[in-house]
């Protein structure tokens, strides 16, 4: 479908794993097209991440709060209306859209791009904005049904690779060495792992830890630091995204329940324990060979419920298992 001179937009505002899932995709149209303009829309969160990334030409920065609720109505609508005018000027040959959500689908849509793909399958309706449609299973992992959606645009798959942009340094990193990073909690609340079993966890491997994070993660990291006596010091919401894959990829490795910053951990070419519960690590688990995956074997796993009471499936993954696990699948 791709001659090679065309002007694309890609459309994955969010979320971050999204977006590091997406990258591989981004990487496979330029090894095969070098000389296609790639722009692509991002929530403003994860600007960073892309605004300054080799691969593409412009970033367009959206500011999702304005969609979240009805009071935001005017706003909503406002902003619709200024991404329409800007994307229509862009005059797109082709527009990917990889959220698949009734937004994503309506941006796709305002771009006026002849050429709009997207996944049959996509939820809110959002494939009615489409004219090219294609079926990929949902069972896939995410980064193998783009990369479906990339061959469907005329690319062969030569490898799967992370482009990520060039890491920074924060100055307190160089105090640190031989670490292993915590990643302490998740955006669903039924993903994560409880404190007490992270602190235990800690307490029996050989090694130091750092526990990153949000500023929305700081209080639960900062317990960890508290209940682990010196063993873990908590730096979240002092690393920016930039900052955070120099981080990753000077750690030991990494410990995580199933959350966008494990595939950011992944794609620093770190190795990572993933705990996972409520979610399918054949969906989203860490990608390609020598991590960790520990899963729930209870019958209610995966439910893909984003709260729950009871957390069973975590719960049911014990500190002592997730140690014997690391002891014998020798990480490092």
């Amino acid at each position: 479908m791709l001659k090679g001179n065309e002007k694309i937009l890609i459309v994955k505002p969010s979320s971050l794993g999204d977006i590091v899932l997406s990258l591989p995709f981004l990487n496979v149209l330029k090894e095969n097209f070098p000389y296609i303009q790639i722009h692509w829309i991002v929530a403003k969160e994860f600007e960073k991440l892309l605004n300054k990334h080799p691969m593409i030409e412009k970033v367009f920065v959206i500011d999702k709060n304005k969609w979240k609720s009805i009071k935001h109505f005017p706003e909503t609508i406002k902003e619709f209306c200024n991404i329409g005018k800007e994307l229509k000027n862009e005059k797109y040959d082709l527009v990917v859209d990889l959220q698949g959500l009734l937004r994503s689908g309506i941006i796709t849509w305002l771009s006026k791009a002849p050429i709009k793909v997207g996944f049959k399958e996509a939820r809110e309706f959002s494939s009615f904005f489409y004219n090219k449609k294609f079926s990929v299973p949902i069972d896939k992992h995410a980064i193998l049904r783009y990369l479906e959606i990339a061959k469907e645009l005329g690319c062969k798959i030569n490898s799967i690779k992370f482009p990520l942009p060039d890491p920074e340094e924060p100055s307190w990193l160089r105090d640190f060495k031989d670490f292993v990073v915590i990643i302490p909690s998740a955006r669903w609340q039924s993903k994560n792992w409880t404190i007490p079993y992270f602190v235990e966890l800690i307490k029996m491997l050989p090694y130091n830890f750092l526990v990153v994070g949000s500023k929305s993660d700081k209080a639960d990291a900062l317990k960890i630091e508290e209940y682990a006596k010196g063993k873990a010091i908590s730096v979240a919401g002092k690393t920016t995204l930039i900052e955070l894959i120099e981080v990753f990829k000077k750690s030991l490795f990494v410990i995580t329940p199933d959350t966008g910053t494990m595939h950011l951990a992944v794609a620093c070419g770190k190795k990572v324990v993933a705990i996972f519960g409520p979610t399918d690590p054949a969906r989203t688990g860490p990608f390609g060979n020598g991590h960790l995956v520990i899963k729930s074997n209870l019958s209610c796993s995966p439910c893909f419920r984003k709260f729950c009471h009871e957390q069973k499936c975590m719960r049911d993954i014990s500190p002592e298992m997730v140690y014997d696990k690391i002891k014998n699948f020798k990480i490092i």
